[in-house]
This record gives structure tokens, C-alpha cells and sequence, in this order.
């Protein structure tokens, strides 16, 4: 199984540099498909405007989407691809709260800067490959100034609020029954997780592609209501479920 990409980006010139960032990034590139707007998208992701796109039996598995486009906006992609198992990243000029959150709200999985040098966002994009989210370093400081600051949660109240909120959820009981539905698979991704392997060398112990580990990560990280490596694993531990 090789790795097929989807680039949404309206400039040629971008869209070139782009293709030659993840050919660099990734050794298991099959094929790189271009999309101007995003009706060319949509039509190669095979639904309508406001639909949800479904996997078919060929799937992209990575998805860089630019958010300014002659026909709409990225975001309106990213809610779509809200079911398809790809890895969805931004790449766009604009590093500014007004773009940069949405699009986080709205499912990508990484936020990258085409401003960034090329080398820059070849060590990003490559973190998929370790679990990691592609973020510019750009970002990345206004992620943690941003939630340094204390309006992380974007209510004006300060993180005091945030752990009561958002712990419970974490160790409630709904993780503690979707755990048995963990496939067979999942349940072998989740103990070489446990145990501190990367997605690469899980990939290499499974015989598959690093990007079916990573579907398999999302899926678990969702079954047992958790969002990292760590938590996972306390879980996992707590379950007896390695």
C-alpha cells in the first residue's frame, strides 16, 4: 500500500513547491493529485459542496489544504473531510488567530506556514510519521502564548475552569465500555504504544504503512476518549488492556 496525497492550492507555483516538500518528507509516495478550488477537490473526493466526503477503496491518506481559495475557504473542506481518514493539513500564508483556530476547530492536524523554508517543512510534515501534529515553529509559539495567556479555552474565565471541565471526561465510563470494541488490530497499535514505540517502528513491526498506524491511533484515541500517546497508555494500563 503506498501513500496517496491530495494538495488543494489555487497558486501553480505553490502548489509545485508543495509536491516537492512531500516528496522529500516521504519515501512512500505513490502518487500526488492537485486541486486548483474546491470544487476540483470535492469532485476527487467524489461528494458536493456541504456533503461529507466517505472513503473509498483507494483513499488519500495525507491532505494539504490551503484556506484562501478563488471559490470559498479551506474550512469548508476540512468540516467535510470531518469522516474521511486522512491526515489533514493547512498550508497558508496567514499565522493569525482568525485563521489559525478554525481551522484547528474544524479537524486539521496540522498548521503549516508555506513561508517556511523548505527544509522547515520537511521536518514538519515528517512528524506525522512520529505521532507528532506538523505545526511551524511560528505556530507553535502562538499555540503556547495563546494558551499561556489564559484564554486557551476562548471563554474569558482562565485555564481555573478548564480541568473541571475537561478532566472528568477523560476517566469517564464510556472509555472504560468502547474499549471492547478495539479491534483486534487497534489492540495490538495500542500495546506497542504503551510500550513507547514510534508509528514508524510499529508500522515495521506490523508489516503495514505508517499511515494505516496512525488511522489506527485516531480510531483508538477516539474509542477510549483520549487525545495523547500518554493518556492512552495510563488508560490502557488502568484496563488491563496491555
Amino acid at each position: 500500500m503506498a501513500v496517496k496525497v491530495l494538495i488543494l492550492e489555487d497558486n501553480p507555483v505553490a502548489r509545485g513547491f508543495l509536491c516537492r516538500v512531500v516528496r522529500e518528507s516521504f519515501s512512500d509516495v505513490s502518487s500526488i493529485t492537485e486541486a486548483g478550488d474546491l470544487d476540483a477537490a470535492r469532485h476527487l473526493l467524489g461528494h458536493a459542496a456541504g456533503g461529507r466526503a466517505a472513503p473509498s477503496d483507494d483513499p488519500y491518506q495525507l491532505i494539504l489544504v490551503d484556506l484562501e481559495l478563488p471559490d470559498g475557504s479551506g474550512l469548508e473542506l476540512l468540516t467535510e473531510l470531518a469522516n474521511y481518514p486522512a491526515t489533514r493539513i493547512v498550508t497558508t500564508l496567514y499565522s493569525d488567530d482568525d485563521h489559525l483556530f478554525p481551522a484547528l476547530q474544524c479537524g486539521a492536524d496540522g498548521y503549516l506556514l508555506k513561508e517556511d523554508r523548505f527544509e522547515v517543512l520537511v521536518e514538519e510534515l515528517q512528524k506525522i510519521v512520529r505521532g507528532q501534529p506538523p505545526l511551524s515553529p511560528a505556530i507553535a509559539r502562538r499555540l503556547l502564548t495563546h494558551f499561556r495567556s489564559g484564554d486557551g479555552m476562548g471563554n474569558g474565565h482562565g485555564q481555573a475552569q478548564a480541568p473541571q471541565a475537561v478532566a472528568p471526561v477523560a476517566a469517564a465510563a464510556p472509555a472504560v465500555l468502547d474499549h471492547e470494541r478495539l479491534t483486534p488490530r487497534e489492540s495490538e497499535v495500542l500495546t506497542y504504544l504503551s510500550k513507547g514505540f514510534t508509528i514508524k517502528e510499529i508500522a515495521s513491526l506490523m508489516g503495514i504503512k505508517w499511515f494505516t498506524v496512525n488511522d489506527h491511533i485516531k480510531s483508538i484515541y477516539k474509542k477510549l476518549n483520549v487525545s495523547s500517546r500518554a493518556e492512552a497508555a495510563v488508560l490502557a494500563s488502568k484496563q488491563g488492556l496491555v
